[in-house]
Order: structure tokens, then sequence, then C-alpha cells
């Protein structure tokens, strides 16, 4: 596929989720249900009592229904319900990446494996973590409330090839510039 095609195809993507915006689940407080089986593994398979759903317009029916809540925790909610999602790691994975222009004024637009668009800047950051066992960096992005997708690796070794110093004082300090943020490609520091 070229470059053109999939810079269109994300454009459409992203008009066509104008009209499909996610539930206003932070808005609910439906009564907390329990657990009925759901989860989402690492690689981003969806499960229900431990077999994967097989049919991707039912993921994005739950994704759009997903929230995260301030404790950390994961629910599928309707205005009459709510029932916990097991996350192994982020509910969502970024899966394709359109980079537009360069430097302090490039704007990275990554889609997701439930079609989310997410155009990186203040409201949607990219924030690295260590990762546990290797020691190497992961990044995610933030989708929309708390809920985040971890970029995947080959979108990774990308933002590693696009990386620039933050300055000429301090050249060791490398990161990627979206939606006029410089994110570095490091940890946050722990609060």
């Amino acid at each position: 596929m070229s470059d053109a095609s999939r810079i269109q195809g994300l454009e459409a993507l992203l008009k066509a989720q104008d009209g499909q915006k996610p539930a206003p689940v932070e808005q609910w407080d439906p009564p907390y249900c329990g657990d009925i089986g759901m989860a989402i593994k690492a690689d981003g398979t969806w499960l229900y009592q431990g077999s994967p759903i097989g049919r991707i317009a039912l993921v994005k029916l739950f994704a759009r229904v997903l929230r995260r809540d301030a404790d950390g925790r994961y629910f599928l909610v309707t205005p009459a319900e709510k029932v916990d999602v097991a996350v192994e790691d982020a509910p969502f994975l970024a899966v394709e990446l359109q980079v537009d222009g360069e430097g302090a004024t490039q704007t990275m637009t990554f889609r997701t494996n439930v079609e989310d668009v997410v155009v990186c800047g203040p409201e949607a950051p990219l924030r690295f973590e260590i990762e546990a066992g290797s020691g190497g960096l992961k990044p995610y992005v933030l989708v929309r409330g708390r809920l985040e997708a971890l970029v995947s690796r080959a979108l990774y070794y990308d933002l590693v090839e696009m990386a620039v110093p933050l300055s000429e004082a301090e050249p060791e300090r490398l990161g990627v510039w979206s939606g006029g943020v410089w994110f570095e490609l490091a940890p946050a520091p722990k609060a």
C-alpha cells in the first residue's frame, strides 16, 4: 500500500470517526454488576470467559463503552450496568502511524486496532515506560479518558528513527514532536 493511500485511509477514518463518538461513559454511574469474564490480553485480543472474541464489530462496540476509573480498574459501562474488564497492559494497540510536517510543526496521527484515530499532542500525549524484564521503553498514546494504546513495536522503531534532540545544549535528550509538544523518549519521572 502506498503512503498516499495510507494517508487517505487515515483521513477517511478520522472523518468517519466524527460521526461515531464513543459513548459518554464518564457521565454514567450505573450499578456494579460484577465480573463476567471479560479480558483484554497484552496483544490486543479481547476475551470472553477465556475465549477470543472473533467478531471485530463486537470488539469495536465493546471498545466504545470501555472506561478506566481513577483507581485504574477497567469496566464496560452502559447506562444500566457496569462490569469488570481485566486488562493485561493497555486496552488498545496503536498499529498505524501517519506523520505530517517536520520538527516542531510535525503531527503524528495514530490508528488503533479498534479503528480509533488519535492525533498526538497536548490532548493525546505520548508517554514512555520502562518494560519489565528487557529494560527497554514502551510507548503509550492517550486515546480518550484514561484509556491508552500501546504503540506497536514496529511503530516504536519509527518513533526512534524520528527522534531529535531537545536542543543543541542537550543533545542526549531525544524525543519526537507532535502537535507542538516535544515528547521525550524516556520514562516520565515518578510523582
